[in-house]
């Protein structure tokens, strides 16, 4: 069934909706900060961090590849992607009551409660976007892609400011652990309110033409990416170029170990990341008509890959160094928009579900990032880390080049 011009805008808002409440929930529930501090405030370690970190990270992208292949078989997936999103919420909603009977349970429950959460609210939503992914490339038009994707960074930038506000100032007013406990039901509760526009997506088109069981899929994905060059120029970029996304961080330690930095500091970094998010997603959003993905790739690349030795360069400079995260966020927001708008291009409806399956579980290096460069800047240094990420980034520009989309 052809998609209609009206339900395509209709869908659009449906989406942008979604987009804009669950930038208001997304520090409530941020997975670099707040869940690991509630973690470590129940008593948890090093060991226990680490392990969670695993689950959200490195267990939620192979969940996708999974999942992709159960939900290969299904044409729609409307009530799928609402059923995620609703056990997400519950997720929350199960953190929040636990912190508010944490004082009268014992710690050792209390942290064995909260890797079951996690685990079943990470899952879910790797289930979700799954779902999402396929909706989305088949309910929006082409020609309203690339504007919707810079919108949705754009508007997100702003939220996320909001959150970043919002959750500190919830965290500093209650005591613990009831600052938690409040924390999350606004998330839930946010998050809710954001699943609302996704009951009025209009998805005729189905997403499939025949049905293959999980072994086949999972044999498919090989043959795909052999098959598909752009696949396989894409699965290098995000493992090349993606780094710059898991690199503030080390940015932040780096700051702390030349010198430290206050809370406040902290603080200054997170909302001129933010800033610089707002300003990379509005200068796409006003270029939506005439950018195109791979110059923006290209943007990343100079960008990206110069980060890691401006950090060095400014590492002593406490009143130019908040500039990096402006830079970061900038390069986040482009990168995010470019690399989503290119997996829908080389992607179509019969393939796009396993096209973000491989998409996830191929983003290996990402995902295990963090663990190998804290254990080589503990034996090597800054200058030869930071310097072998600028080198790994810039690499990927012979991968952008090679793109057809």
């Amino acid at each position: 069934m052809t998609l209609q011009q009206q339900e395509s805008n209709n869908n659009f808002k449906a989406f942008i909706w979604h987009a804009a409440f669950l930038a208001l929930a997304a520090n409530f529930m941020d997975i670099d900060t707040v869940i690991p501090a509630m973690l470590i405030s129940v008593g948890g370690n090093s060991i226990h961090l680490g392990i969670l970190t695993s689950i959200m990270v490195g267990g939620a992208s192979f969940m996708q590849l999974f999942f992709s292949g159960i939900l290969s078989n299904i044409p729609f997936k409307k009530k799928f992607l609402l059923a995620a999103i609703n056990i997400r919420v519950l997720s929350l909603l199960g953190l929040s009551v636990l912190f508010h009977f944490s004082n009268s349970i014992s710690a050792n429950t209390v942290l064995l409660s909260i890797f079951v959460i996690i685990l079943i609210f990470s899952f879910s939503g790797s289930f979700a976007n799954v779902s999402y992914i396929d909706i989305l490339g088949k309910t929006i038009t082409k020609a309203k892609r690339k504007k919707f994707f810079s919108l949705k960074q754009f508007i997100s930038s702003i939220g996320l400011l909001i959150s970043a506000f919002g959750a500190s100032y919830v965290l500093k007013q209650y005591v613990f652990p009831e600052n938690y406990s409040a924390t999350f039901i606004i998330a839930a509760s946010l998050l809710f309110i954001a699943s609302g526009g996704f009951y009025f997506l209009s998805e005729k088109t189905p997403s499939a033409k025949k049905r293959i069981n999980l072994k086949d899929f999972f044999a498919q994905m090989p043959k795909e990416i052999k098959r598909n060059q752009n696949l396989k120029y894409y699965l290098i970029i995000i493992n090349l170029l993606g780094i710059g996304v898991s690199l503030l961080p080390f940015v932040v330690l780096l700051a702390k170990d030349s010198g430290g930095i206050s809370l406040e500091s902290i603080g200054s970094f997170i909302i001129f990341r933010t800033l610089g998010m707002a300003i990379g997603s509005l200068s796409l959003f006003f270029m939506s008509k005439s950018f195109n993905y791979k110059t923006v790739l290209l943007f990343n690349v100079f960008l990206g890959s110069a980060l890691p030795l401006i950090a060095l360069a400014l590492q002593d400079n406490s009143v130019f160094f908040p500039g990096i995260f402006l830079l970061a966020g900038i390069f986040v927001s482009t990168y995010k928009v470019a690399m989503n708008g290119i997996l829908i291009e080389i992607s179509n409806d019969e393939n796009r579900t396993l096209y973000a399956g491989i998409s996830g579980a191929g983003n290996i290096v990402t995902s295990i990032f963090p663990i190998i460069a804290g254990v080589l800047l503990a034996s090597l240094g800054y200058n030869i880390v930071f310097g072998i990420i600028s080198v790994l980034m810039f690499i990927s520009i012979i991968f952008i080049r090679k793109l057809s989309c």
